[in-house]
């Protein structure tokens, strides 16, 4: 690599601006030089451009507790960022030989490691292990003449919010998306030779790489800049449709017996909207079998869920949107009906969590992608 531009992002922490900045400099800044890029972003979930939201998080955990979900240009896994792990990017001129060559890019960052008495080295997926253990993963993306190779440094992350965020909690779902790939991971913290915080790692790192003579000058945005990367992060990163609506086509197929009640259902979900959804309720055979001439009271009338089905075809494929959806048939279509299952107990089943995840605990802790599976080209 020809000397390094470090773009200064002022420590902003917004992943929505952050995002918005990598591929302005990608895409805008001066296409002669090269750039590096430091950063930390607030909790945030950022997936893969290849990737369906619902596989790869823990939906209501992610929603009680307010974590955004964005969507990145590069392929690969889902990862967890918070303030305490720091990302790296380097954008330069697009060759062919440095395309899924992860190895030309993080040896230096793993030299540097090493000096702190990280015993940081690369497996055969292009990951940064210490002890075994995974700290950081990488991605790509080019477009254009220009790529990048970024990736996290995982410097004191809280492991356990981790496992929370990335421990999926609906599995009825098939898809052709990328999945990501389990691994054990740790903090770059705990192999340290002397304590440092996450700022000074970050100084420390930007340091051997100028002192390795990878890095040159220094860039501060410029209200021009901070402009335009403004209005890409308004248009690209803060929208549904790109963060949630772009994950690729997927299903769901899934029964439950509620009450002595059969309720099936079977939807395809496209552009993040309800495409096709076949609802059906039955009384469950054991239940009949078991009230059978026992002077047993005849179960509930069953809802027509048809009537459920169509309501929803076309809807954005959120809980909130779903639930009001079944409310609002509930209350125009179904009201004179002493059904067997509520509106909740439908919704559940077009959206919500497996029954047989809940109190699941994730055996390993996912962090970051194996790249190699993406599309060969990985242009957008």
């Amino acid at each position: 690599m020809e000397s390094l531009v470090f773009v200064d992002n002022g420590d902003r922490t917004d992943p929505a601006f952050n995002l918005a900045l990598e591929e302005y400099v990608l895409r805008q800044m001066d296409p002669e030089r090269d750039y590096l890029l430091l950063y930390r972003n607030e909790p945030s979930v950022i997936v893969g451009r290849n990737q369906n939201v619902l596989e790869e998080v823990h939906d209501s955990y992610i929603r009680q507790k307010g974590i955004p979900i964005l969507r990145r240009l590069s392929g690969g896994g889902t990862v967890y960022h918070d303030p305490q792990n720091l990302n790296f990017s380097f954008v330069t001129r697009y060759e062919s030989s440095r395309l899924h060559n992860f190895r030309f890019f993080n040896t230096p960052v793993v030299r540097i490691l090493r000096t702190l008495g990280v015993p940081a080295e690369m497996n055969d997926r292009n990951d940064i292990l210490a002890g075994g253990r995974k700290i950081s993963g990488s991605a790509q993306f080019s477009s254009k003449g220009r790529m990048y190779s970024h990736g996290t440094l995982l410097f004191n992350s809280e492991l356990e919010e981790l496992d929370r965020v990335l421990a999926v909690r609906m599995k009825h779902i098939r898809s052709k998306s990328h999945k990501s790939v389990r691994s054990t991971v740790a903090n770059i913290s705990e192999f340290l030779d002397r304590p440092m915080s996450v700022h000074a790692f970050r100084e420390y790192l930007l340091q051997g790489l100028q002192r390795d003579g990878l890095v040159g000058t220094r860039c501060v945005l410029s209200d021009s800049d901070l402009e335009k990367i403004e209005e890409l992060r308004e248009s690209r990163y803060t929208r549904w449709e790109w963060n949630i609506g772009r994950s690729p086509k997927f299903s769901v197929s899934r029964s439950r017996i509620v009450d002595g009640v059969s309720v099936s259902v079977d939807l395809v979900v496209s552009k993040g909207h309800i495409e096709e959804i076949v609802l059906q309720s039955e009384q469950a055979a054991p239940y009949v079998a078991n009230h059978a001439g026992m002077g047993a009271s005849v179960p509930k009338d069953l809802p027509d869920l048809t009537v459920i089905s169509n309501a929803l075809k076309g809807i954005r494929y959120d809980p909130k949107t779903v639930l009001a959806g079944i409310r609002n048939a509930w209350q125009h279509d179904l009201s004179g009906t002493a059904a067997a299952i509520s509106a909740d107990t439908v919704a559940a089943m077009v959206y919500g969590e497996d029954p047989d995840t809940l109190g699941e605990d994730p055996d390993t802790r996912r962090e970051d992608p194996d790249t190699r599976r993406d599309d060969p080209d990985n242009r957008y």
